[in-house]
Parts: C-alpha cells; structure tokens; sequence
C-alpha cells in the first residue's frame, strides 16, 4: 500500500508540471547537447565544416554519422557546455553560414541516398546586424524550400529548445520528434509576455498560452512522436535519454525507409500544408 500511495503521489506531482517548469527542465544547463549525443549515440562521426561562402559557423555543426549500424548524416544546434564553450558556440544561435552550411550537407546525404537526422536545441537564430547583413532571413528561407523537396528520408529530433526560426531552418521533415521536456515555440515565453503584455514578468503565462511542449503540439499535430526522459529530466541520466533518442531516430528511420520516394515528398508537403488548418 505504501508502495502505492508513493506511486500516486509521483503521479500528482508529474500532473502538477506547468510548462513554465518545462522551460525551465529544456533549458537546463547539464541537458545532453549534440556533443552527448554523438558520443552515446553514433558509432562513428566525422564532422565537416564550412558554407563555402563565408565560413564556419560552430553554432551548427554536422557530418557523416553511424547510428546503430545506420549511415546518416547528423546535423544539429550546438549550445556548448560551459561559458567559454557557449560563447565560441554562441550559445546555439546560428548566423545564415550555419544554415547554409548545413543545407550543404543535406544536399550531400541526398547525393549519397542517406538520410538525415536533425537535433534542434536553440532559443533562436542569431539576431545581431552582421547576420542580417548576411542574409539570416534568406539563408533561412532556402532551407525551409530546399528541406520541402529534399529526396532523402529526414528526421528531426527537438532536444532541448525549439526556437523560431532558428529552429525551423533544419528542422522540415518527415517526422518531427520532441523530447518530453523540450520545447518549440515561434517565439521565447519571455519575448511573448514582452510583446503582448509589456511585461517580461509574465513569461510563466506567455508559456501556458503559447501551448509550447511535447504533449501540447502533439495534441496539435505538430509533432508526430514524444519520447520519454528519465524521471526529473534528460540531464539526470544523459546516456539514458540519449538512448531513447537513438532508438526513436532507428525507428521511425525504418518506417521512412519503406516508403517510395515520390510518395514521401508528398507526405512531408501535406504534414506542413496541413498546419494551422481547424
């Protein structure tokens, strides 16, 4: 019985979770990045770095992968750990080189019938003058183009945080994956209760009506799948939660694989025309 009241009580607690609490889990400074998960997740990886334009943008990173005996090419945001790693990586938000740069991979795993698997973890592209100088919004747009009709299967795996644009620009794809305590939001709660209210002390609500986690945007059909963390969040048990991501990218790879083509494409277009539609 007591065993019982135990279990219950979990349950209360788990139900109480606002998605103010899950910002907060998301954002967590010891919740596995992209360096985790290629060293518990792929078998191999080799990294390849440049836009071939202007340069190399270690915000985003990517290359050839084996995960579980599968060749993929992995991309993903790279917040870095610590301050001196989150500066050099800016802290995950990506100039256009970055997306640029991984547009050029993507153009690479279609040359080579391999499929892509993308970890979003970002609160947003860079917003600085020389991105925009640069072209952030167009390098941006041309991703959300080219990942439209791109002819390789794509899976996308929310991490941590989903954050706008800088999200969106490796993130269209056949099956759109979120971690239980991650986000995915146009927009931070904080600049939403910014915006709407004049008042950044109401980004705890702005994050209730932004419908902002896993449980919320699969209600929505936003996301196809959510999976699970350990008890408390990713960061308490790392290889854990990478392992349910690994097999969750397996999976779903799969599934993809058995697909034609020409009748994946039109499947990816109308998971997003869909969109918005009620």
């Amino acid at each position: 019985m007591a065993k019982k009241t135990v279990e219950q009580q979990e349950t209360v607690q788990e139900v109480k979770q606002t998605a103010w609490d899950i910002v907060q889990i998301a954002r967590h400074a010891e919740r596995p990045n992209i360096a985790d998960y290629i060293t518990f997740m792929c078998d191999d990886f080799v990294e390849l770095h440049g836009d071939r334009l202007f340069g190399d943008d270690r915000s985003l990173i990517g290359g050839f992968a084996t995960i579980g005996g599968e060749k993929v090419m992995l991309i993903g945001h790279r917040k870095g750990r610590g301050i001196e790693e989150n500066i050099e990586a800016n802290f995950g938000m990506a100039s256009p080189e970055g997306y640029r740069k991984a547009k050029r991979l993507m153009k690479l795993a279609e040359k080579y019938h391999l499929p892509v698997v993308s970890l979003v973890d970002t609160p947003g592209a860079y917003p600085g003058c020389e991105a925009e100088a640069r072209g952030q919004a167009e390098a941006i747009a041309h991703n959300l183009e080219f990942m439209a009709t791109l002819k390789t299967q794509m899976v996308i795996v929310v991490t941590g945080e989903g954050g706008s644009g800088g999200a969106l620009g490796i993130a269209v794809g056949d099956r759109i994956l979120m971690l239980q305590n991650a986000v995915y939001s146009v927009i931070s709660p904080e600049g939403c209760a910014s915006i709407l209210w004049r008042d950044g002390t109401k980004a705890a609500l702005a994050a209730e009506t932004l419908k902002i986690t896993a449980g919320s945007l699969k209600s929505l059909g936003i996301i196809d799948d959510i999976i699970p963390e350990p008890k408390g969040g990713a960061h308490t048990d790392a290889a854990k939660a990478v392992a349910a991501v690994k097999k969750a990218v397996l999976d779903n790879l799969a599934v993809l694989k058995k697909i034609n083509l020409d009748t994946l494409l039109q499947q990816r277009y109308d998971k997003f025309a869909a969109m918005g539609r009620f």
